[in-house]
Parts: C-alpha cells; sequence; structure tokens
C-alpha cells in the first residue's frame, strides 16, 4: 500500500468519529425511540401487554389479557359508572337498566318483593338506543341492489387478501336488537365451546333445547360448514321491536344484570358471522376471534399478538360523554375536569408486546410507555412501604411526576381443605380444631410480606374489599385468627394453635392413641404455590406445629382432574369476581354445589346446612332497597360460621399498583369495568417536552474516548511521518 495511504488512514478514522459524534447530537432522542417518526406528536396512548390474547370473539373471550381489548371495541347494553363506588350499573346501548318483572308457575305477576320460592319466571325487557351504528367492516359493504359485496368468497378470491384492511369496500349499519339476540344464541354453538354455556342453560329458558339442536345440526354438515343460528328458535329470547328484545330466566337471578354487562352479551350480526365463515377465511386468520366487530369507542386495525396491536377511534361511535359525578375525592383528583366533554379523548392507542419485565420498566421511565404496572424486580425502585403499611412513591418517581394509583382486587387467594377427606374434613370439633389450629398457624401477613412486596391485605372471609358484605374494622375481625387489640388484628400465637391441634387429637404433631406424625399432603400447580421458595416457606409454616407437609406438584389438567374426584387434601386456588355481588364469593362454600357431588364451584365439597340454608335466603337478595340491612345481616351469620368450621385458610386479597406519567389524565383504579379507554386523556405536548428531557443523549464518555484516540492515533501519525521523510532523505 502506498504510504500516503497509511499516513492518511488514523485521519480518516479521526474524521469517521467526529462525523458520528455530530450526528448522535442531530439527532438527539430520535434514536431512542421505539416508535416511528411518522407518530411524534399525535394522540396516541402507548401501552403494553405482556400475555397474547387467545379469544377475541365474545362468546369465547374470559381472561384479563383479552378484556384488555375486547371492552374497548364490544358493546353490551351494559356498563359500569366509571367513577362511582360502589360499582354502579349503567346503560351502554340500552336506554336503561332493565327492571325485572316476576311470574309464578301459572303465569300471574309477582311483586317485586315476591318470595324467590315463589318466582317460576324472571322477564327482563331491554330497550336499544337508536342510532347507534357498528365500525366500518368489510362485512356490511353493500353494492347499488343491496346486496353484500363479499357475498361468495373462496380461496380463490381471497388470494392477495391477508389482512381484513386489504378488503377495499367496506360498510356499516346500525345496531338492532336482532344483534344481541344473535349472540346469546352463539353461547350454545357446539363449534365455539363457550365457558358460560353450562351455567347460562340453567338460567335462560330454552338455552339448552338450543344446544342440543344446533350439535344435531353441527352433525350433519362439514366440519367448516355455516350454522345459520337465525333458524333455530330460542323460546326464553324473544324480539319485542327493531331495538327492543326480552329475556325470560328461570326462577330469580337478581346478579343477571351484571352479566348484561360483560361482553358474552354483546352483540354479533349476523352477516359478520356469515362474513367470518366462508371458505378460505380461517386459514387467514381472517375471523372474528382475531378481528372483532364492534359499535364501541375503537375499533382493532392491526393484531399481530408477538408484537403489537393497535386499537383506532372508531369513526362510528355514537358518542358518550365524560361523567360529572363520582365518589368523594374524584373533584380533588381531577377527575371532574373532563365533565361533559365527548369521548373518546385518544385518537389511537397502541400495544406493544413486554416478554420481560426490565425492557417494559425502563421504557416506562423513558416515557414511551404512558401507564406501568410494577414488578417485583422494580418495587424498590419505585415504591416505599412505612411501618403502618402506608404506600408512598420514591423520590425518583415524584421526581418524574409520576402518579400511583392503588386498589384491592376483588379477588381470593386461599388454601382449601377437603371437606370429604377423613383427616382434615368434615364438622367434628376434633377435625374443626385441626382446621382452625393451621389457620393461626400459616402467617399471611408475613407471605403477604416476603413474596408480595406488601402489595396485598390478609383476607378474613372469602369476601374482598368493595364488595357487599364485606366489614372492615373489628366488625369484619376473624375472632378464630386473630385478637383485637389497640384497634387493630394481631394474630393469635403460635401456642394458642398449639393447644388447638392437641385438643384435635394431634399433640406436638402426633395422633394421641397412636403416636403417628400428622403428615399432610397438598396438591398444587406450578401456577399456584408451586414455586419452591414458596413451598419451602410453607412447609416451614406445618413445622412450627410439628406437621409434615407432602407437596405433590402436578401439571394442571391433572390438578384439575384430582379436585373432580376429590383426590385431594388440601390444595391452593384463588378466584376473581365475575360480578361484584357477594354471591358471586360465597357461592363457592355452596353444599349443593359440591365438586365431587355435582361438578361445583364447591371444590373444598363443604356442607354445613345451617350456611346452605342462609346462602339460599340471601342470594337472591338485593343489596340496595329495604331488604340491603337484611341481606347485610344474613352475610355477617354465614360468614362467622366459615370462620368457624375453617373449610378454608382464609389467604389475602391481592393488591393492585399501577403508575401513571403526569400526562396522562383522568385515571382511576377499578377491577371490575373494563371499557376505560375512552375516558383517558393525554397531554400530547407534555409527554413530547419531557420524552425530549429524559432521553438527551450522553456524549461525554463518547467525546472522551474520541480525546483518547486523537491522543493515540496523531502522534503515532506524526511519528510515522517523519519516518517516511527521514527515509525519503
Amino acid at each position: 500500500m502506498p504510504p500516503f495511504r497509511l499516513a492518511l488512514r488514523p485521519l480518516l478514522l479521526l474524521l469517521a468519529l467526529l462525523s458520528l459524534l455530530f450526528l448522535l447530537a442531530a439527532c438527539s432522542s430520535e434514536q431512542n425511540d421505539p416508535y416511528p417518526q411518522a407518530e411524534r406528536g399525535k394522540n396516541i396512548l402507548y401501552a403494553a401487554f405482556t400475555e397474547r390474547p387467545k379469544h377475541l370473539d365474545p362468546v369465547q373471550s374470559y381472561s384479563e389479557d383479552e378484556i384488555t381489548f375486547t371492552a374497548q371495541i364490544y358493546e353490551p347494553p351494559l356498563q359500569y359508572h366509571y367513577l362511582k363506588r360502589p360499582y354502579t350499573l349503567i346503560p351502554a346501548t340500552s336506554e336503561s337498566v332493565p327492571v325485572p318483572r316476576y311470574y309464578d308457575a301459572e303465569g300471574r305477576e309477582l311483586p317485586a318483593d315476591a318470595p324467590a320460592a315463589e318466582i317460576a319466571r324472571s322477564v327482563y325487557d331491554i330497550h336499544i338506543r337508536p342510532g347507534i351504528r357498528y365500525q366500518p367492516h368489510p362485512a356490511f359493504a353493500t353494492d347499488a341492489a343491496g346486496q353484500p359485496v363479499y357475498g361468495e368468497l373462496d380461496a380463490e378470491k381471497l388470494r392477495g387478501i391477508e389482512v381484513i384492511a386489504d378488503f377495499a369496500a367496506t360498510g356499516s349499519r346500525e345496531l338492532v336488537a336482532d344483534d344481541y339476540i344473535y349472540q346469546i344464541k352463539r353461547l350454545a354453538h357446539p363449534r365455539l365451546h363457550s365457558p358460560i354455556f353450562s351455567m347460562m342453560s340453567e338460567r335462560i329458558i330454552g338455552l339448552p333445547e338450543l344446544g342440543a339442536a344446533l350439535n344435531e345440526e353441527a352433525k350433519k354438515l362439514p366440519p367448516e360448514a355455516w350454522l345459520d343460528l337465525d333458524r333455530f328458535p330460542l323460546s326464553g329470547v324473544s324480539r319485542l321491536d327493531r331495538y327492543s328484545y326480552r329475556i325470560e330466566l328461570r326462577g330469580k337471578y337478581p346478579q343477571f344484570p351484571y352479566w348484561l354487562a360483560m361482553p358474552f352479551f354483546a352483540p354479533v350480526p349476523r352477516e359478520v358471522d356469515r362474513f367470518y365463515s366462508m371458505p378460505g377465511m380461517a386459514e387467514k386468520n381472517l375471523t372474528l376471534d382475531w378481528y372483532p366487530v364492534g359499535t364501541g369507542p375503537f375499533m382493532l386495525t392491526r393484531n399481530d399478538p408477538n408484537s403489537r396491536m393497535v386499537l383506532e377511534r372508531n369513526p362510528n361511535f355514537h358518542g358518550e360523554s365524560h361523567p360529572c359525578v363520582g365518589e368523594a375525592g374524584d373533584e380533588a383528583a381531577g377527575l371532574l375536569a373532563d365533565c361533559g366533554k365527548a369521548l373518546p379523548f385518544i385518537g389511537q392507542a397502541v400495544f406493544s408486546r413486554e416478554k420481560e419485565a426490565i425492557p417494559y420498566w425502563n421504557k416506562f421511565l423513558q416515557g414511551y410507555y404512558d401507564a406501568s404496572g410494577i414488578s417485583s424486580d422494580s418495587f424498590d425502585q419505585a415504591v416505599r412501604l412505612g411501618g403502618g403499611g402506608d404506600v408512598s412513591l420514591t423520590d425518583e418517581m415524584r421526581g418524574k411526576g409520576i402518579r400511583l394509583l392503588t386498589s384491592v382486587r376483588p379477588s381470593v387467594f386461599y388454601m382449601g381443605f377437603n371437606m370429604l377427606d377423613p383427616v382434615v374434613g368434615g364438622l367434628s370439633e376434633e377435625a374443626t380444631k385441626l382446621r382452625q389450629a393451621l389457620s393461626i398457624a400459616i402467617d399471611q401477613e408475613e407471605f403477604i410480606s416476603i413474596f408480595m412486596n406488601g402489595r396485598g391485605i390478609a383476607a378474613t372471609s372469602p369476601l374482598p374489599p368493595g364488595i357487599f358484605g364485606y366489614l372492615d374494622g373489628e366488625e369484619g375481625n376473624n375472632p378464630v385468627v386473630y385478637d383485637w387489640v389497640d384497634g387493630r388484628p394481631r394474630r393469635k400465637s403460635i401456642e394458642v394453635a398449639k393447644k388447638l391441634l392437641a385438643e384435635a387429637g394431634w399433640p406436638n404433631g402426633r395422633n394421641a392413641k397412636t403416636g403417628e406424625p400428622l403428615v399432610l399432603s397438598l396438591d398444587t400447580t406450578s401456577g399456584g404455590m408451586g414455586e419452591k421458595s414458596r413451598l419451602d416457606w410453607l412447609t416451614r409454616q406445618f413445622a412450627k406445629l410439628d406437621i409434615q407437609l407432602l407437596v405433590r406438584s402436578t401439571d394442571f389438567n391433572r390438578f384439575q382432574e384430582k379436585i373432580r374426584k376429590g383426590a385431594v387434601q388440601l390444595y391452593y386456588l384463588g378466584w376473581n369476581a365475575d360480578y361484584p355481588d357477594p354471591e358471586n364469593f360465597l357461592f363457592l362454600l355452596d353444599g349443593t354445589d359440591g365438586k365431587v357431588a355435582v361438578g361445583g364451584e364447591n371444590a373444598s365439597n363443604y356442607a354445613n346446612p345451617e350456611y346452605d340454608r342462609l346462602f339460599e335466603r340471601m342470594k337472591n337478595m338485593e343489596s340496595d332497597g329495604p331488604r340491603g340491612a337484611e341481606r347485610l345481616a344474613i352475610i355477617r351469620q354465614a360468614i362467622a360460621l366459615l370462620q368457624n368450621d375453617a373449610p378454608w385458610i382464609f389467604g389475602f386479597h391481592p393488591k393492585s399498583y399501577t403508575l401513571g406519567h403526569d400526562w396522562l389524565h383522568n385515571r382511576k383504579s377499578t377491577d371490575v369495568g373494563n371499557n376505560i379507554l375512552k375516558y383517558q386523556r393525554i397531554d400530547v405536548a407534555e409527554r413530547e417536552r419531557l420524552r425530549q428531557q429524559w432521553n438527551e443523549p450522553v456524549l461525554w464518555p463518547l467525546l472522551v474516548a474520541l480525546l483518547l484516540l486523537v491522543a493515540v492515533v496523531l502522534p503515532a501519525a506524526i511519528g510515522y511521518r517523519r519516518r517516511e521523510r527521514g527515509t525519503a532523505r
């Protein structure tokens, strides 16, 4: 290589590094921004999801990962008021919250306060507001003659169509009562396997018969053939007029309006069902399970569950306004500042898949996500727990203007006893004292502190806070497990537990007659108490009573089978509220719903005739109105029985902690209503300013490295040139 090229190489490298430095300075924070340049300054909410949704069809969807999307797209007749607590049902597409009419077996109408035993049929008439329209969609596209543009598709005609946006023509139409009726029929569709079909078959008149008829019809058709549900009647659901329909239930079921706020009862038009059933559609993921169709404020325009999900404002949304009333403190928190303004506020919501907690957290701190939960790894960086259990943000979070929202979720986690087991089961005094002793020994407060960063409260009954019947303070104390001292509960000592164990016939953990050690088995899965550190902790809790714990871990399906057969001694489960009513928790211990006897939800197979009598009286009562006080008194009696009999070791109610940036407005903790995206508002200019401020490139390390390089390269280049000149001379 010529000498002058060798001499130029260090200088060229130096110039290249200088150019890179200037380029980084010019780019500012853009090299960090995970979003396209075209999205800058747009009215877009950015969020993350960790688990991909499996079902977006409202007849099948039943998980938190899915309702994040479905609740923004579909509109059942009812919804929950965003701000009021306790949770209050209000109309969504309906004109009002339906009030049931009751009839006896002879068809005579009964008064509203008629005893439940006399009510043979409950009738709900639902009236939909006219003028509500569906999002634009190719299923509604029609030609000049009013015929569907895409009425006869096949694999050949679908050539070049890969996503729903590839269809050139779209249309819309008005929401009508028939759309709701069609969806209720879909609950019985044999190929859709709705998770609530069995339960609703016990309630909606004619639904079991429809299921049987559809099952027979499906056997006659090819596997992919469309099953036109309009051809099959459903006796308990009828059309009254274009905007009204009727649902008839067996007996009295006052909790039914809560179901009318769930996507299961959202409308699905017949033509949408027909559109997605055409040949070749399913192979391309062109299904209702992938591309939902609704009347809600948003529509799904991109579905890439491994990367990005995008919701865009529905241009046909009928409109709502932000609430003007709430509960105490809402006005001071700024939640009424947008009173009466049209919803939704944002134009788009972008959800990015984050599989790891640390990248999710870092992007939130950089301002690239508008809100975030708090993982265990980031908890200490975000939150401080005071000695009295109070929670506050760290200085770093407050310095960024981040806000903290906390709420106790309507959930309960518990360790259950199989009441059919000869050792831990039954209502004898000895077995009861054994369960009581274990309830004292297993320190739930310690578990919450160690494994949950304090994000939970110890349970004293199946009912979580926010549910009618939950009692706080001394009234809600569990006297079997806690003493009430100085205005707060104090867990009874291990000596008290040992005394109960001895009275149960197991002094020092050994059989009083035979001397054999007490060995108890816990069945669990990796998703329950299955982590080794938790199981080690639990084993130590049992050891405090000199009881040996045998842990039998298995997969979920095997675990469920053992629960169904009653082949367990202890087990660990949790329950999330379907709706905010005490019946939805207390039924888990209803003796008539035993897992082994009838395949019900009472996994402990607990059966106390007095509890069953109280539950039967309570379940069909309303919480408001003149009988609310009576219902509360019954719930107190029922809980007292559960505390004494101890079919569960009451675990905890989890707390949710959510962080939001200062530019994100109108956020309130809600664990029941899910259609909350329409209330969120973004101060886009403030977000852009702070993103820029927080993500300025740190150039001084590069500058230092560059100077070091100059200090090394420049003397070498000068020396080289001197040697070359000396050789030339």
